[in-house]
């Protein structure tokens, strides 16, 4: 236990720090559109089998966040799996800001698919949804280590993050749901931070086959740098991310700008 505490902790516990705050960050917003997704799936069931949907989502969130921690360990391993994820990350960013610019809400208007209409033609409505629940707890549950892994190849702090995104699934993220509805500007803040993170991951591409790739070697993985210098950037790293969700904040609260949405209906 003392190792696993120390591993995390490193050489510069205040780094960690950093880290950790980022991560917070990041796994309340991922827990976010979890819980929006999921909750707008069981609309369509009556009212007294939503809550009992919404568990069998929950449980099946823990379970895949857990596969997907022991999965990492492998995962990391293979080169290719980073500038992949990147990829997948920076999709998510572009389908945020395609639905923003075209003012859609697809987690408050859920309707199901035909997958979803071919699966009650042999079970009931009640188990297609908790099958479709668990499809999406999955994809979540990606999202969930590929967010981590942009910050840190440390085995620990993965694990670290695995079990901040089932805790802020469960209780941060109801928090963070009031903050983002008094401060809509922050979900944006923070889908850019994930399109930062994206890039960090897809610059591995490049540093896999030219280690000493300038600009990149600092961020993607196999960058041909010292360990030191490394280190010093990744902090750096964390600090810009984490400016980029606090500062409008900030702002926001000493200066009135950006607006908040109590200020917006003035």
């Amino acid at each position: 236990m003392n190792h696993f505490i120390l591993d995390i902790l490193g050489a510069d516990p205040k780094a960690t720090l950093l880290l950790i705050l980022n991560i917070i960050i990041m796994e309340s917003l991922l827990s976010i559109d979890n819980a929006a997704v999921l909750a707008s799936m069981v609309m369509n069931l009556p009212k007294t089998r939503r809550k009992e949907a919404l568990l069998y989502g929950m449980i099946g969130a823990i379970v895949f966040r857990i596969i997907c921690l022991f999965l990492a360990s492998y995962l990391l391993k293979i080169w290719w799996i980073e500038p992949i994820g990147g990829a997948y990350l920076m999709f998510l960013v572009v389908h945020y800001f395609r639905n923003k610019n075209r003012n859609v809400h697809e987690t408050q208007d859920f309707k199901p698919g035909k997958f979803y209409k071919s699966l009650t033609k042999f079970i009931t409505p009640f188990m297609a949804t908790v099958f479709m629940i668990q499809i999406m707890d999955l994809a979540f549950s990606i999202d969930n280590v590929l967010a981590v892994v942009a910050f840190t190849k440390n085995m620990s702090m993965i694990i670290t993050g695995v079990i901040i995104g089932i805790i802020t699934m469960r209780f941060v993220a109801t928090w963070f749901v009031s903050l983002m509805v008094k401060y809509p500007f922050l979900e944006t803040s923070a889908y850019i931070i994930i399109a930062v993170l994206s890039l960090k991951l897809m610059a591995s591409f490049a540093t896999h086959f030219n280690p000493d790739m300038m600009v990149l070697k600092y961020f993607g993985s196999g960058g041909n740098v010292e360990h030191d210098i490394k280190e010093k950037v990744d902090q750096l790293f964390s600090l810009i991310t984490l400016l980029i969700f606090f500062a409008p904040l900030i702002s926001s609260i000493l200066l009135g700008f950006p607006k908040h949405k109590a200020e917006e209906h003035v």
